[in-house]
């Protein structure tokens, strides 16, 4: 079975990130459990701040012409997917969130069903933990199953997150465990079962607009 990880990068920093660090000892755990292996660093990409205009709802496709469209593509193509970003003012970059705005309307229609993916963060002191976390609800909206997430406190120092190597690899192993034979989890198959609930009111009132998308939630028996 050939399959695909692929990271996304949040921190400004790129190449210089300890996030960036972090991210790519998981990717290493996944290359040896068999996967193709990618990073991906936002800050390197044009992506255009949402308007929340609701144009994607019509017909999938935004009215900004940046690099959005391309990265959906490349996650789509991905069997499993790790977030990283950094911790900035109790939150993530601002990088991640500008680009996770955009995602609304792969979200409604929940592109990514059926992936697994895994989130990672550092920060200087605190806040990690939270991060990792809303990053991971973030996959759940998206569909995505979690197999589990790492945060690291630097305190300023960047070989602590050396020290994590054998856990973030450990993670990455998972997820391509997971992508392999599954990662059965009630808790997040019932949440995820309640979002698509939701956003089906959504794929229902643009059935005329979206046909083929109405069809797949059809298909998929996620509408009757």
């Amino acid at each position: 079975m050939d399959l695909k990880i692929l990271a996304i990068h949040g921190s400004p920093r790129t190449i210089r990130s300890t996030t960036r660090k972090l991210a790519g000892f998981v990717l290493d755990g996944a290359a040896e459990a068999g996967a193709e292996t990618e990073m991906i660093d936002l800050a390197d990409y044009h992506i255009i701040p949402c308007t929340a205009c609701d144009a994607c709802s019509l017909n999938g496709i935004c009215v900004n012409n940046d690099d959005v469209p391309s990265l959906l593509v490349r996650i789509q193509e991905a069997d499993g997917i790790i977030l990283g970003s950094p911790v900035y003012i109790d939150n993530i970059s601002g990088q991640m969130k500008v680009f996770f705005d955009r995602l609304a309307d792969a979200i409604h229609y929940q592109v990514l069903a059926g992936k697994f993916g895994c989130s990672v963060s550092t920060t200087y002191e605190s806040g990690g933990d939270d991060v990792v976390a809303y990053l991971n609800h973030v996959l759940n909206y998206l569909g995505v199953v979690s197999v589990g997430g790492i945060s690291v406190a630097t305190a300023g120092k960047p070989e602590t997150v050396d020290a994590m190597e054998a856990s973030a690899r450990e993670l990455g192993e998972k997820l391509g465990e997971a992508v392999k034979n599954g990662f059965p989890d009630p808790v997040q198959e019932a949440l995820l079962a309640d979002n698509r609930s939701y956003f089906r009111v959504i794929v229902a009132e643009n059935r005329d607009f979206r046909p083929e998308e109405y069809e797949r939630w059809v298909r998929m028996g996620w509408i009757e």
